[in-house]
């Protein structure tokens, strides 16, 4: 009997990744001019692109019921799992979070819920040191310490072309959303205690790039890391800073993913993002 990990759609690991480390994913759900869908699964990031990109069409996003979260619980435990570790989006960006604590309730100190305080593949790193403990025979309280452990090893940077899809979704206060359109800025930002928040202010796209890369590196000091790098639309530029990380990190940089963000990430952020993620090694 082992502990299983759960986690959200917004995790976005490669699907092998999560096959291979046996990781339950409840998707979020995206609505696009009033038709839901499941992301990943009924919704991909290009239909939200598109979607973006028409003024009369309006895309939203909204957490998982606790009944989606209880019945994988359940099925987990009734297929034998000794208890199950829920790891989730940034409890300050979503009600994921919210709804995993009160499926929870039913199944007592057999399910433990993370808050990972980051967003996108950085969930994924979070759920996947999870795993490599349950996998190791670790206990329920075992896998979610080994979660908050690797949760305070992330960082999470991300360019975006425009502000405006942040603060639409409330992601980022109307101020800083005035002040990056007014100085026609490009901006960097990160993920602080689960919040959004502005970390720099450049001129051009190809110096937003390059302060990504620079960034990135400060942030990994001289640890051995994993690497997410994902974008939406983006994909000469998104491959240019893989390229540039690959290089700069050398044998340091174990794993190293390139793909496209999720629909729920794309919704909020909008056409052009680029973002990511390093994971630091113990």
């Amino acid at each position: 009997m082992v502990v299983r990990v759960v986690t959200d759609s917004t995790a976005y690991l490669p699907a092998e990744v999560a096959y291979a480390a046996s990781l339950r994913v409840v998707p979020l759900t995206v609505t696009v001019s009033g038709r839901d869908g499941r992301e990943g699964i009924d919704v991909t990031p290009a239909d939200v692109a598109r979607a973006l990109g028409e003024r009369r069409v309006t895309v939203t996003t909204s957490r998982p019921a606790p009944a989606e979260f209880a019945h994988a619980y359940r099925e987990l435990l009734d297929g034998g799992a000794s208890g199950v570790v829920s790891v989730h989006l940034s409890a300050r960006l979503s009600g994921t979070y919210e709804s995993a604590l009160l499926a929870a309730e039913e199944f007592g100190d057999r399910v433990r819920v993370v808050d990972s305080a980051s967003a996108g593949m950085a969930v994924g790193f979070v759920a996947i040191a999870a795993c490599d403990v349950a996998a190791a025979g670790g206990d329920v309280e075992a896998v979610r310490t080994a979660a908050l452990a690797a949760a305070g090893r992330i960082s999470t940077l991300f360019y975006v072309d425009t502000l405006e899809f942040l603060r639409r979704g409330g992601r980022i206060s109307a101020a800083s959303a005035l002040l990056g359109t007014a100085l026609a800025v490009k901006p960097i930002l990160h993920v602080v205690r689960g919040e959004v928040v502005l970390r720099e202010k450049v001129r051009t796209s190809a110096r937003a790039l390059a302060r990504l890369a620079d960034l990135a590196a400060e942030t990994a000091d001289e640890s051995d890391v994993d690497i997410g790098i994902q974008h939406l639309g983006a994909a000469d530029r998104a491959k240019a800073l893989h390229d540039s990380l690959v290089q700069r990190f050398g044998r340091r940089a174990h794993n190293v993913y390139l793909s496209e963000v999720g629909a729920v990430v794309a919704a909020h952020t909008g056409p052009g993002v680029i973002g990511v993620a390093v994971y630091r090694h113990a």
